[in-house]
């Protein structure tokens, strides 16, 4: 059976018959920890669950349909940080009746998620892909009020958003350190699936720091708490009752629990909100470097002993770190944090204010050296590719690499669409075992360096391929439109 991907979509209108009709919180009986006195999660349930709440967002008839699961496209809208994990996984598939069959929504369909109060005055934490493009958003009370909400400011990149009603006195949820959680801690859910109303779960955290190709300012916490459709933006929460998460998605093969949860961690959740409370928008540092991970054969390229740091790819023209950093630098640090791989840098940069002045440390040409610059302001940007045409077979071989390498002709050119400034050897074909194919090169790769030599014949890439001195050689290649280096093991 495939595993597919569902993300928390507020559960439609239509769903929450029981939950108008009785208004109790429902709660399952947990099993008991060794840790676990009798009573303890009950008591724990009754503190927290008044401050758990019901989303209910009115969309047109489009919103709606995507914002129910329907399979027509991605429930969070374009330019979710989501969209690459829907296209990766799918969507799951409807059932004929229930909950997941095909939804009741017309020329304005009213969808459901959860929330939680985060302070006397009406803030209210949910997901972004909650509220999106929503035309107006209530918020219900576990007392079956409902108050009108106002949207005081959203972040796709972390698909968190922050609401606020007009109440006072509202029982509240502390956020709690997610940096402090550990796998196997008890942990419950609580939140609204399918529009059952207040509903809790308990299972423990399964693993942290989970990477769901859900953009690079999140690591989740995972957990098998059982959370559905309608989890949406409720809490996560440790047995002191502190937030140490806000339910967002789960890996699923019919778009049910099967105890694969993940959770945007509760120490992102403050610095994200913070912001939203005060301007309404999320500020990010940018660097202007496009960097990748360092593999076992680029560290032996670069004569590193092991593998750690952000290879730097690309300088952006224009951007920060023009004239500071060099393309083939590895960053070993920022602002004095260690960057152990390229997936925390990031996330480091994006929690940084914009025109913050850091101390960057880099690897560049065998020694250590540090580089202080000020940062950009992140913003949203698009990046072109270019499918890879057909290519002229005709050219070079190169017996190291065990390829056929060729000029960068005005046919060339066009096929890969290549900018007039670059300059490099072109990969015209492979051999099936040479060590090229083996290094992950293709077919239209455009080599640009050797090492740190800029090469713009065959001829170039085999002299500095001869000159070196390790068992590998570091390559710099243009791949439609992206820079990137590959190590290639040479012995």
């Amino acid at each position: 059976m495939t595993l597919r991907a569902t993300f928390f979509k507020p559960a439609p209108l239509a769903t929450t018959a029981i939950a108008a009709a009785t208004g109790a919180w429902l709660a399952w009986t947990p099993i008991a920890g060794a840790d676990t006195q009798p009573g303890e999660v009950a008591d724990l349930v009754a503190r927290v669950s008044p401050a758990v709440v019901t989303v209910l967002a009115t969309q047109d008839g489009g919103d709606a349909q995507e914002m129910a699961g329907m399979p027509e496209g991605s429930p969070f809208g374009p330019g979710s940080p989501f969209d690459e994990f829907m296209r990766r996984f799918g969507m799951p598939e409807m059932g004929p009746q229930g909950p997941q069959g095909p939804q009741q929504h017309g020329p304005e369909g009213v969808a459901l998620g959860s929330g939680f109060v985060i302070d006397h005055e009406g803030f209210i934490v949910t997901n972004n892909h909650v509220v999106d493009h929503a035309e107006s958003v209530k918020v219900r009370l576990s007392d079956e009020r409902e108050f009108d909400a106002k949207v005081i400011g959203t972040d796709k990149q972390s698909d968190l958003a922050l609401i606020k009603i007009d109440a006072g006195d509202l029982p509240q949820l502390p956020l709690g350190d997610s940096d402090k959680v550990r796998v196997g801690e008890d942990v419950i859910a609580v939140g609204n699936p399918f529009g059952l109303g207040g509903t809790v779960t308990r299972g423990i955290v399964s693993a942290m720091a989970r990477d769901i190709n859900a953009g690079p300012y999140v690591d989740f916490i995972q957990t098998d708490a059982a959370i559905n459709r309608g989890n949406s933006g409720g809490p996560l929460l440790n047995l002191e009752g502190e937030v140490i998460g806000v339910n967002s998605a789960i890996y699923s093969p019919n778009g049910g629990s099967v105890g694969v949860g993940f959770a945007i961690p509760s120490n992102t959740v403050k610095t994200v909100v913070a912001q939203l409370q005060s301007s309404g928008a999320v500020s990010r540092g940018w660097l202007g470097v496009s960097i990748q991970n360092v593999s076992p054969d680029i560290a032996a390229a670069l004569g590193m002993d092991h593998t750690r740091g952000a290879l730097v790819s690309d300088v952006v023209a224009d951007g920060p770190s023009v004239g500071k950093l060099e393309t083939g630098d590895v960053i070993l640090s920022f602002d004095g944090k260690p960057v152990e791989s390229s997936r925390e840098l990031p996330k480091l940069v994006a929690a940084t204010a914009p025109d913050a002045t850091v101390k960057v440390e880099v690897l560049r040409g065998g020694a250590d050296k540090t580089v202080e610059l000020a940062l950009g302001k992140f913003k949203d940007q698009q990046v072109a590719s270019a499918e890879t045409g057909q290519q002229e077979e005709d050219g070079t071989a190169s017996a190291k690499l065990g390829a056929t390498l060729a000029p960068i002709t005005p046919t060339a050119r066009e096929q890969l669409q290549l900018d007039d400034s670059v300059d490099g050897v072109v990969i015209t074909s492979l051999e099936g075992n040479g060590k090229a194919a083996d290094a992950g090169l293709e077919v239209g790769d455009v080599i640009l360096q050797v090492g740190t030599t800029k090469v713009t014949s065959p001829a170039d890439v085999d002299t500095a391929i001869k000159q070196t001195k390790t068992d590998a050689v570091l390559l710099q290649i243009e791949r439609q439109g992206a820079k990137i280096f590959v190590g290639v093991k040479l012995a």
